[in-house]
């Protein structure tokens, strides 16, 4: 099965890659790699829902959470999708780095980048497993509650 057929299974059309906010690209590719900025957890027309706007609170529900990492990931993949044009290309998800807005501590930032995490591993199978990295911030652009970014192998 393609990517493009797991996920469609899913119910997931990727969007028109997101511009950037400031001086940087969405991705970049360097030799096999592609290397992408954070994705915030926008929505098909461009825009956060209120529901990914603010910080996780201590004891809060991830769901929520979980919700803005799974669709800041579907707006990495379009930036990947963007760059090389056909996301059977994509070899291995090497990393993925998750950052959410908190109030204090919040020992469940883990479990709330598994929205992104599994995510890939559903659309790439095996080859979607990654290292990962998730944090605790202080503020994120547009007031969002996570932000994902990605390396990605491609073949040659």
């Amino acid at each position: 099965m393609s990517v493009a057929e797991r996920l469609a299974a899913l119910g997931v059309t990727l969007p028109k890659a997101a511009a950037p906010v400031a001086n940087y690209v969405g991705a970049v590719r360097t030799g096999a790699l592609v290397v992408v900025s954070g994705q915030l957890p926008l929505g098909a027309d461009g825009k956060l829902a209120q529901a990914h706007i603010g910080k996780l609170k201590p004891g809060a529900p991830l769901d929520a959470a979980k919700a803005a990492a799974r669709l800041s990931a579907i707006n990495v993949l379009a930036q990947v999708q963007a760059l090389v044009g056909d996301l059977d290309k994509v070899a291995r998800v090497v990393r993925l780095g998750g950052f959410f807005s908190v109030e204090g501590g919040h020992e469940a930032l883990p479990a709330a980048m598994n929205g992104a995490s599994d995510l890939v591993a559903e659309v790439f199978g095996e080859k979607g497993r990654h290292a990962r990295t998730t944090v605790g911030v202080a503020h994120l652009p547009l007031d969002a509650i996570c932000e994902v970014e990605g390396i990605f192998e491609i073949a040659p």
